[in-house]
């Protein structure tokens, strides 16, 4: 069992390394990988079931302690995100599934690598981790209403199903989870150690299916469906930084933010396009959670090395370089 678990936390760390070998896989060979994509939702469910086994109380305490700062991170998160989606569908030409896909994945709660970031970050965790509890909390409501708000121009949007979807793929698993991590606490605790593996093997395998599945049209639009994640990314991490900093948040507390605004649960988005759009309206999530896990840790490793005094002109030069 220990070296299953040692095994399990050298997967966790390297996980950017999986996702990335896996999504190469899912192109070159996509009649193996594209086999998955029926499991997608159920392969998301189980990620969500570990996630609520973990989940505490005390991730909770830190909205009824500090409900200001929670609350800008909570909205700085679904509003910065799905507004750079849609600016990006308005200023760089893209077919309809693309640009339905970029939105939804804009409009998708936080993703719990946020939290690991935040860590390597040497951020406020303890924010992150509630800004992502919420905003998972709230995406049933607040994720297909964004989608439908802002997608219903490129695709239809049926915001009910996708309710009822995300109840049963992300709310329902996490309460079970949370349910089962008081019910069996002992069972709980000796699964936990191997929870960062099965999370990492359910997200490699959804990234290889909805890569294998859109191998042709990755072919054809995946530099520009690349470019527009980067961006949107990018914009995100910085526009978070801005608006904690705007609201007087300190250094420790915009590095929690600013990570948590440019991440996103991206495998509820691939499971999501698949269901309601198309495969292609899924490669957005699939790039994404390929490469926001490579730019949150090189965000993450340039934070860390930031002391509070140089941080505002450090981050002023990466914006504005002279």
């Amino acid at each position: 069992m220990k070296s299953l678990a040692s095994f399990s936390a050298f997967v966790g760390k390297t996980f950017a390394i999986w996702v990335i070998l896996f999504a190469v896989l899912g192109f070159f060979f996509p009649d193996t990988f594209k086999q998955f994509a029926p499991w997608i939702v159920t392969l998301l469910g189980i990620i969500m079931f570990g996630m609520g086994l973990t989940i505490s109380v005390d991730d909770f305490r830190e909205l009824a302690r500090r409900p200001y700062e929670v609350a800008i991170g909570v909205v700085a998160h679904f509003a910065i995100m799905p507004a750079l989606a849609l600016l990006l569908t308005k200023i760089i030409p893209m077919p309809p599934e693309v640009a339905a896909g970029v939105i939804l994945v804009g409009c998708c709660p936080g993703g719990t690598s946020s939290n690991v970031m935040t860590y390597l970050a040497r951020g406020d965790v303890a924010l992150s981790v509630a800004c992502t509890s919420v905003t998972t909390l709230a995406a049933p409501i607040v994720t297909p209403f964004l989608v439908w708000m802002f997608a219903s121009q490129y695709l239809p949007v049926d915001a009910w199903a996708m309710f009822l979807s995300i109840l049963k793929v992300i709310i329902l698993p996490l309460a079970l989870g949370f349910i089962a991590q008081k019910m069996i606490p002992g069972l709980v605790r000796a699964a936990i150690p191997v929870l960062p593996l099965v999370s990492v093997i359910g997200i490699v395998l959804i990234v290889a299916a909805v890569v294998g599945a859109s191998k042709g049209a990755i072919a054809q639009s995946g530099l520009l469906i690349f470019l527009v994640v980067m961006l949107h990314n990018g914009l995100g991490y910085l526009l978070g930084y801005f608006a904690a900093k705007a609201l007087g948040l300190n250094f420790y507390k915009r590095k929690a933010l600013a990570i948590e605004v440019g991440m996103q649960n991206s495998g509820l988005g691939a499971a999501l396009a698949t269901a309601y759009f198309s495969p292609l309206a899924a490669v957005p999530s699939a790039i994404f959670s390929v490469w926001h896990n490579i730019s949150g840790a090189l965000l993450a490793n340039w934070f860390s090395g930031k002391p509070d005094a140089d941080a505002d002109a450090a981050v002023n030069r990466a914006v504005v370089p002279h």
